[in-house]
Order: structure tokens, then C-alpha cells, then sequence
């Protein structure tokens, strides 16, 4: 391939589950790394129960250091979706590089069950990009496009 991975560093939290893997590929295609729930340890046995319409920040055990120029972005995993309705609520979440502080995924269920968030559960994946940042200025006009100023809806179905 020629390209070098950029390195995400992790650190434990001190409370965490250290015996639980780091964020992981399920697959050698996959674009996101699995995160798993590291529930504090009062919270281990049971897990934790997200109610019907209800979210819940659920703690990953750890904090990144983030290569500038890159992002790290939280994404819902698709099974949760389909199975049980549960989504991460602030899709994509986006963890900026200079973010120093513990991870926690945002979870809501959209689902008519209780689901309970087990420790060392797959919850969310996460996903490292590029970021462009952009310069913003002032234009006396904008050029005109096919589209023009349609919104939301306005390229129809299908």
C-alpha cells in the first residue's frame, strides 16, 4: 500500500477494565474499530439498562490522544441498530485532537425493549478521518447552481 496508519494513543482510565481490548478492526475491510462498554466496577455485574426512549453516556475506560490533522468520529454499530432499535444519539459523535478527556459513547434507544449494556459489549465503532479545516469569508454573492436554494426534500424521491 505505501501509507503509514496514524497512531491513536490510549490511556486507561484508572478505574477501567484493563483485561478488555483495546478498540479493534472485526475485519481486515472494516472502517471503524469496535469500542467496548468498561462499565466502573459497581456497575460490572449488572450493566447498565437503557429504557425505551432513553439515553445513556456509557463510559469506554479510556481517553485518546488524537494525531492533529485527524479525527476520531463515533458511529453507531449496525446490529445494535437493526436488533434493538439502539443508535449512538449525536451520530457521528467527533472527538477533536486536541481532546484530552475520557470517552463515552452516547446511546439512545429507539427500541420498544429494555437493553441492557453489558460490560465488555461492542457498543459503538469508531472511525479515524481527515479533517479540512477551511477558511470562511464574506462574498458579496454566491454563484448560482442548477439546485439553487432547495432544501430538504427538494431532489425528490428515488
Amino acid at each position: 500500500m505505501g501509507r503509514s496508519a496514524p497512531v491513536v494513543d490510549l490511556v486507561w482510565e484508572d478505574w477501567a477494565d484493563t483485561s478488555l481490548a483495546l478498540p479493534a478492526y472485526a475485519t481486515s475491510g472494516a472502517a471503524g474499530a469496535d469500542i467496548r462498554a468498561n462499565l466502573e466496577s459497581e456497575a460490572r455485574a449488572k450493566g447498565l439498562v437503557l429504557k425505551p426512549g432513553a439515553r445513556l453516556l456509557v463510559p469506554a475506560g479510556f481517553r485518546l490522544e488524537i494525531p492533529p490533522g485527524f479525527e476520531v468520529q463515533i458511529r453507531p454499530r449496525s446490529g445494535l441498530a437493526l436488533k434493538y432499535g439502539v443508535t449512538v444519539l449525536n451520530a457521528p459523535g467527533t472527538i477533536d485532537s486536541d481532546y484530552r478527556g475520557p470517552v463515552g459513547v452516547l446511546l439512545i434507544n429507539h427500541g420498544a425493549r429494555d437493553f441492557t449494556v453489558a460490560h465488555g459489549d461492542r457498543i459503538a465503532q469508531m472511525v479515524v478521518a481527515l479533517v479540512a479545516r477551511a477558511r470562511f469569508g464574506l462574498a458579496a454573492s454566491l454563484r448560482a447552481t442548477a439546485r439553487g436554494s432547495g432544501g430538504y426534500g427538494s431532489t425528490g424521491l428515488g
